[in-house]
């Protein structure tokens, strides 16, 4: 049973990044409704789009007029700007009630517990992934995370999220779990734990025939 937006981690070099951000979503436009911003206590507004089965559920069941706690899938545009794709919402008091048919649900729309507190409290990320840059002096890093394809013939893209906080140069190309907190635009980083270097892949063969032609 799922008493918790975040799963636990099931492998120690799972790759994620999700978190957890209480706001209103305004929708861009009537015609545009998957896209649009979170806006949250302070009025800063995050460009946000729905995923999947979480657009039934906001448009059927949740009232857009009040803030929610959303679950969330950190992105970078640009490299930058704080961008979210909202997979689901964690409010089991009450949206509990308006369930009954199992296949309106995916496993982060709704919980399966009573209680909407979370230990964690709001804008709470969990980021697994390498370390690809550190700049501590500067307190920008930033780290890759590579996702699971989704069918054999289609290769999944690698994203890299960026974050604020100081990660020891020494740790580049390791993989690393971290705690993180949104504030505002940027992620902070509030602890981190090295998991295990990262094995490095051997260049193709097309990489070394290139290679080969220069010398």
């Amino acid at each position: 049973m799922q008493n918790h937006p975040i799963p636990l981690v099931t492998d120690p070099l799972q790759y994620r990044a999700i978190g957890m951000v209480r706001g209103i979503y305004k929708p861009q436009d009537d015609d545009n409704f998957t896209r649009g911003a979170l806006i949250d206590s302070k009025g800063n507004e995050i460009d946000s789009v729905l995923l999947g089965r979480v657009i039934t559920l906001v448009r059927n069941h949740v009232s857009l007029e009040k803030p929610h706690l959303w679950v969330v899938y950190p992105r970078c545009r640009n490299n930058k700007n704080l961008h979210l794709q909202i997979t689901g919402i964690w409010e089991p008091s009450t949206l509990k009630k308006d369930f009954k048919e199992k296949d309106e649900l995916n496993e982060a729309s709704i919980s399966k517990v009573d209680s909407d507190d979370l230990l964690e409290g709001d804008d709470y990320f969990s980021i697994r992934g390498e370390l690809v840059f550190t700049k501590p002096e500067d307190k920008d890093l930033v780290v890759k995370i590579r996702q699971k394809p989704r069918n054999q013939k289609k290769k999944a893209i690698p994203f890299k999220v960026n974050l604020k906080g100081e990660v020891p140069f020494n740790y580049l190309k390791h993989f690393i779990s971290l705690d993180v907190r949104r504030v505002d635009y940027q992620l902070l980083v509030e602890a981190f734990q090295i998991i295990a270097p990262v094995p490095q892949q051997n260049m193709d063969n097309k990489n070394r025939k290139r290679l080969n032609n220069k010398n």
